[in-house]
């Protein structure tokens, strides 16, 4: 009997054309990946955003390399018919219209920050040219605070449905399919808390005094203190800049603090959208990758 191409030594009754009854190395490291980034999922004190990212970037060029594999790409078109493979591609999908919303969400608040910076510098327009754009900061907050809340709302409906049948396949296509749907969902998952993130705390609806809105602002501020710095950059900024709009005055002390708050959250929007243009090149070579097995 021929030995499996994945484990020489291994002699089974197992079909050629099937992952072998051990788990590909390729495998486990996917699952240990998975194990890490579920962990930090669920963590009460998650590990920063950047981490999440990168753990997930790890995670994917893993997947890449599992489809490589001939074994895998055989169980593939073997299960081509079936209902998951459409699941899978339309989850490659979902991944990428996710990553791409966070995306833009992310550079359309840096360049908000970078023109209230560039105002802020030149402190040539007095406190008019100031309040424009401050205002023009907050109301682009606003827009892209209800399209993170959109695409959340789309994501609790996409976890629902985040679900690939396993029922009477081979134990090595059960493990592949089982593997495949972790990765979604826990990409899914952090992508979540990414766009929560940098959404930062919902506004109330109802309309505050100026005392109670500063009060609030400076509550917010305090309980930020006790978390990790990476992940309230977008909240201290909202808080300052609403905090800024409410007092109006361009005392030296408040710009250079706000100011600062500025430059922190544009670095650091710059880093994340370095980790998910990385992971967006990642998700589209996946994708093509499995349309690739299909078409062949």
């Amino acid at each position: 009997m021929a030995a499996s191409p994945m484990n020489p030594k291994s002699h089974c009754h197992a079909r050629s054309n099937s992952l072998p009854s051990r788990p590909h190395p390729l495998i486990l490291q996917c699952n240990e990946h998975l194990r890490r980034l579920g962990s930090d999922a669920t963590s009460s004190s998650s590990s920063p955003i950047r981490h999440k990212l990168s753990g997930l970037q790890d995670l994917h060029d893993c997947v890449e390399k599992l489809l490589q594999l001939p074994l895998t790409q055989q169980s593939i078109v073997q299960e081509s018919q079936e209902k998951w493979v459409d699941k899978l591609l339309d989850g490659s999908l979902r991944l990428l219209d996710v990553c791409t919303a966070a995306k833009d969400s992310l550079l359309h608040t840096k360049e908000c920050a970078r023109e209230l910076q560039s105002i802020i510098r030149r402190r040539r327009g007095g406190e008019l040219e100031l309040a424009t754009e401050v205002r023009k900061y907050l109301v682009s907050r606003k827009v892209a605070r209800n399209a993170i809340h959109k695409s959340l709302g789309n994501l609790k409906a996409i976890e629902k449905k985040c679900t690939f049948a396993t029922a009477n396949k081979d134990h090595e296509n059960a493990e592949l399919i089982s593997m495949l749907r972790e990765v979604e969902a826990v990409t899914l998952s952090i992508f979540e808390s990414l766009l929560s993130f940098i959404s930062g705390p919902r506004q109330t609806k109802s309309k505050l005094s100026s005392w109670s809105l500063v009060s609030k602002l400076m509550q917010t501020k305090r309980v930020a203190c006790t978390q990790e710095t990476d992940e309230n950059e977008f909240a201290k900024v909202d808080a300052a800049v609403q905090s800024f709009a409410l007092q109006m005055t361009i005392k030296s002390d408040n710009i250079n603090s706000l100011q600062n708050l500025l430059e922190k959250l544009e670095s650091h929007s710059q880093g994340l959208e370095e980790e998910l243009e990385s992971l967006f090149r990642r998700l589209i070579k996946i994708r093509v990758s499995v349309l690739n097995i299909l078409n062949n």
